[in-house]
């Protein structure tokens, strides 16, 4: 194995808040770092690329601060946190997670299903998002024998499961409506108290996509009322975020992947559509 370069040859990577101590280890002989808050005017001239650990807000101002930027690169999957438009207008890269964390989700998203039903073979199951993780939420209970469908913002040909266009229409055909869509301007609260009355007294509703997806206090309301039957979450509006070793991997081969691939050139691992 190559022995790493010098420090004053590394490339600089810009810090949108202090990595975690596991990405810290992994990634201190590939790059230099330098954390956004103190960055002197040097390093912000000089960074190319921004690395988001975690969930901080990254507004049009910090981006702004960064003149030589080229890309945004995330360890979550939702980039609801990041100035979007910022990124698109500046002609920002921007990466997420990719599928680091997919199987950890649709396997937690069948586990909260049973916790809460018990019962799950059988069951009409309607998916909002059949992307890494819905897709894999969609195997695991298809082979339960549940009868799967899906919502998304258009449909996947390759898909075996039939599209519903309307959410409420989803809701009202499924005993069970898994979330598993990115948190967006449109998706926000998309799960309200009409899509609730819609699921019915027997239904379930899981989400292990993002808290902003449902309007919680509805949601509260609509359980003490009786409106739903339960709710499995893996996610709240408002949270901080929790990282298992298994994922942490997963993550740390996505971010090394693509800031390797941004700084020599080659096509990112897991950018996403702006």
């Amino acid at each position: 194995m190559a022995a790493p370069p010098p420090a004053d040859e590394r490339p600089l990577v810009m810090l949108a808040q202090a990595l975690f101590p596991e990405f810290a280890a992994a990634l201190a002989g590939r790059y230099r770092f330098a954390l956004l808050a103190d960055a002197d005017a040097a390093a912000a001239d000089e960074a190319r690329a921004l690395l988001v650990g975690g969930l901080p807000r990254v507004t049009a101002q910090h981006l702004g601060v960064l003149p030589a930027l080229k890309l945004v690169a995330c360890t979550s999957v939702g980039v609801d946190h990041v100035d979007l438009d910022a990124c698109r207008s500046r002609g920002l890269s921007v990466t997420n997670a990719g599928a680091a964390f997919a199987a950890d989700s649709a396997d937690y998203a069948v586990g909260l299903l049973v916790a809460v039903l018990r019962r799950v073979s059988g069951k009409r199951v309607g998916i909002v998002g059949l992307g890494n993780i819905g897709s894999r939420v969609a195997r695991r209970l298809a082979a339960f024998g549940c009868a799967v469908s899906y919502h998304s913002r258009s449909p996947k040909p390759s898909a075996p499961y039939p599209f519903v266009p309307a959410l409420r229409d989803l809701a009202a055909g499924s005993d069970v409506l898994v979330l598993s869509c990115a948190l967006t301007d449109e998706t926000k609260h998309m799960v309200n108290r009409d899509v609730m009355e819609a699921l019915g007294k027997g239904g379930v509703l899981v989400n292990v996509g993002r808290g902003g997806l449902v309007d919680e206090p509805e949601l509260l309301r609509c359980l003490r009322q009786g409106v739903i039957g339960g709710a499995g979450l893996d996610v709240y509006e408002n949270e901080r975020a929790v990282l298992t070793p298994e994922s942490i991997g997963g993550v740390l081969e996505v971010v090394i992947a693509n800031l390797d691939a941004f700084f020599s050139g080659r096509p990112l691992v897991s950018p996403m559509e702006l």
